[in-house]
């Protein structure tokens, strides 16, 4: 865990602050790659996730930006509210989910609102390597726009363009003809709000397996109680076919808690169902998904049991 101290707050658009934030002893900061991502412990308990949208060798410092969601589960209002220019604030070390492919010979980045958070550093690292990229900015307005300034090259130069739709996706990008005939070697890299995602998804369902690669924000580190919870009131029975124990997981444990109480060791990391860390090969049961990351396939073979639940029992674990 760091300590660090938040040298500036900036308005960057409509909603959306930048916080810079510093080790208060000026040290330099932990190495990161783009696409990584720090959890931040902010006012009130809560614990949330945000991208670091500079650049890598920038080591003096880490930029996170948080759009103000009124309605949302308090964290980015907190942020915005209680947060403060010289106050200390608690964050882990950096982790990368979302890590740009170092063998692809072009890119295509779409970015939605806030979503265009890790998108920024994978520009910065992919302009530095002289790496091919285009970059499909999407937001409602120019207001509600954020970090222009950072992409002005990019846009003279033809390889980013900023698509405002009006608060109406049909007004927008059209997303299923930028994704329509995947280049060899091309991979695509996206990050937005749950319906953009979901567009994205569906548009890129041909590419090639590997070469798409996403990230959801706004999902809290810890597992949420819907996703913790598992079969009815009586909890759900797994079986782990290798240690030859069964397990009882009660109502309130997510799968993995359960393992780790038997002690079984199980690596693990976002406990979010949005890294893959924690798949285990399932060979009977019903798993009710509820990651991020799983392909289709991958489902059929496969289960994240820091979020899964037991659907048809008992769950039988490869473990």
């Amino acid at each position: 865990m760091l300590t660090l101290r938040v040298r500036s707050i900036t308005y960057e658009a409509e909603g959306i602050l930048s916080f810079e934030l510093v080790d208060p002893r000026g040290a330099e900061l932990p190495a990161f790659d783009a696409g990584a991502h720090i959890d931040v412990h902010v006012p009130g308990g809560l614990t949330r996730r945000y991208s670091l949208c500079d650049p890598p060798w920038e080591r003096d410092h880490y930029r996170i930006a948080v759009l103000d969601v009124p309605h949302g589960r308090g964290g980015s209002r907190a942020m915005h509210e209680r947060v403060h220019a010289g106050d200390l604030i608690e964050v882990s070390e950096p982790h990368n989910f979302f890590p740009v492919a170092p063998d692809a010979r072009h890119a295509i980045l779409l970015a939605g609102g806030i979503g265009i958070t890790p998108i920024m550093a994978m520009v910065e690292q992919m302009r530095r390597a002289g790496q091919s990229f285009e970059l499909h900015y999407c937001a409602q307005t120019p207001a509600r726009t954020a970090f222009t300034r950072r992409f002005a090259n990019e846009i003279e130069a033809g390889r980013a363009r900023l698509h405002h739709d009006g608060g109406d996706p049909r007004r927008g990008l059209d997303i299923a003809s930028v994704l329509a005939s995947p280049g060899e070697g091309t991979h695509l890299y996206f990050c937005g709000p749950g319906g953009f995602m979901s567009a994205v998804r569906a548009a890129s369902g041909h590419w090639p397996q590997g070469t798409v690669h996403f990230e959801y924000f706004g999902a809290d580190p810890s597992p949420s109680a819907a996703a913790t919870t598992t079969g009815g009131a009586e909890g759900a029975e797994v079986v782990l076919e290798r240690s030859k124990r069964t397990l009882r997981v009660d109502p309130s444990q997510s799968i993995l808690q359960a393992v780790r109480d038997a002690g079984i060791e199980c690596e693990s990391s976002c406990e979010a169902g949005m890294c893959g860390t924690c798949r285990v090969r399932y060979v009977g049961g019903t798993p009710e998904h509820n990651d991020y990351v799983l392909s289709d396939e991958e489902r059929r073979e496969f289960v994240l049991i820091c979020c899964a639940r037991v659907a048809q029992g008992p769950l039988v674990l490869d473990l």
